[in-house]
């Protein structure tokens, strides 16, 4: 089974480095690159959903982003801190059987490559951190609303070394943005090489023991709704990229408001590269999906898309959400299938790709290919096996087999022969 992302921009390459994903978003004017990493823990969604949201809506327009949205995957579909252990504590040394291992090996090799110059570890973390005890939720022990460093500098030679100023920085601007007077940010640094035995196991400081720049972003998990949390991410890390001089266009505006409305969009998935489903406001449960008993292609326009099959059921993830099932019906695939089909769409033809969507106000009609079979998925004609050449309106259907909640989207099914060909969805508005 395979499971690949598929983003729709000229200047990104997408590669799969063994279990971890990278996004690369380069330019040709320099070498100077700020890797982001979310999802380390598996229960902090605001900086693994950070993370996607940068891969997807941030343009670069001068030296490099690199994105690795969603490091440790199994611990994101279980909303768990670290289902082989909390993997952010193996940075020091890591058993050969460990699960983790492929994973943190592989990102060790990314923050270690030449173009890295400096590298964000994306948490949520318990509470506001306050220097002085303020209670059980402000105080010196927690991490929410921190830039996290290890010590304050490194080598005299490096070019983003000093890092107590970089992140008084951030913090300050960040302070400038506030939602609420109790969401202000501070610098936490840990002092690790002398004070902190745990903190000597992790990303940052394995970065820095190598002469990287590295820093953690942590949102409070006290924080009452994702996008606040996202919100402050998106906003620390674009400081990074001005004190690293990246430039960047984004197509949102980044406020609250926008971002849960971005979070709430879960894009599409393609399965075998002819039959789409539309994520958004799907049913819980869709049966009778027509996939190949196995090698199934799953291709999701959301970096955070994961499929997860138990018993014979499709899991449907994007990050730590279920969003659908899947229980499917076994076909073998015809390969010699059209790449179009011609409908008739409130009375004018147009053709419509393979695996696409269309949309209509008052009817539509599927033009009959020679020795092809079209299944309308809630159209019942008892008469006719092939349902091409009918005029076909929203009050036809029956509601219980649209794939979503509000019984607008239904599936346009093709077969040559015994054998599945592609699908094609319509929407009535």
């Amino acid at each position: 089974m395979k499971h690949i992302l598929t983003l729709c921009f000229l200047s990104f390459s997408i590669l799969f480095a063994s279990n971890v994903q990278l996004i690369k978003k380069e330019n040709p004017d320099s070498n100077t690159t700020l890797l982001v990493i979310g999802g380390i823990h598996g229960n902090e969604p605001g900086g693994y959903f950070t993370a996607s949201i940068l891969s997807q809506h941030y343009n670069i327009t001068s030296k490099n982003l690199w994105i690795v949205p969603n490091l440790n995957r199994d611990s994101i579909l279980q909303n768990e801190r670290g289902i082989y252990g909390d993997m952010n504590r193996k940075f020091l040394s890591i058993k050969n059987n460990d699960p983790d291992k492929t994973i943190v090996d592989e990102i060790k090799k990314i923050i270690l490559e030449p173009k890295v110059s400096l590298v964000v570890n994306l948490h949520d973390g318990h509470g506001f951190y306050r220097k002085k005890n303020q209670g059980s939720i402000f105080n010196p022990n927690a991490w929410g609303q921190t830039c996290v460093i290890d010590q304050c500098q490194l080598k005299q030679n490096q070019i983003f070394g000093n890092l107590n100023d970089i992140a008084l920085n951030v913090k300050n601007n960040i302070n400038q943005r506030l939602l609420a007077k109790h969401h202000k940010f501070d610098v936490k640094n840990t002092q690790t090489k002398y004070d902190d035995e745990q903190m000597q196991l992790s990303l940052t400081y394995f970065a820095v023991t190598h002469n990287k720049p590295a820093f953690a972003i942590e949102t409070s998990k006290n924080l009452s709704s994702l996008s606040q949390k996202v919100f402050y991410q998106l906003l620390a890390i674009e400081e990074y990229m001005k004190i690293m001089g990246i430039t960047y266009k984004r197509d949102f505006t980044l406020n609250e408001k926008e971002l849960a409305k971005i979070l709430k969009n879960y894009g599409t998935l393609t399965i075998n590269h002819n039959f789409l489903l539309d994520l958004n406001n799907i049913k819980k449960i869709l049966r009778f999906i027509p996939i190949k008993s196995a090698s199934n292609d799953f291709k999701f326009s959301h970096s955070l898309g994961e499929i997860k099959e138990s018993k014979g059921v499709y899991k449907v993830y994007i990050g730590n959400k279920l969003i659908t099932k899947l229980k499917p019906q076994y076909f073998k695939i015809s390969s010699n299938c059209p790449e179009s089909f011609i409908v008739e769409v409130d009375g004018k033809q147009i053709p419509i790709e393979k695996a696409s969507k269309f949309f209509v106000h008052d009817d539509f009609k599927v033009l009959g290919i020679k020795g092809y079979r079209v299944n309308i998925i809630g159209y019942s004609s008892p008469h006719k096996t092939d349902e091409s050449g009918l005029v076909i309106r929203k009050k036809d259907m029956n509601k219980l087999y649209s794939i979503d909640k509000n019984g607008s989207i239904y599936r346009i099914e093709f077969y040559k022969e015994d054998k599945f060909c592609t699908m094609l969805l319509v929407q009535f508005k």
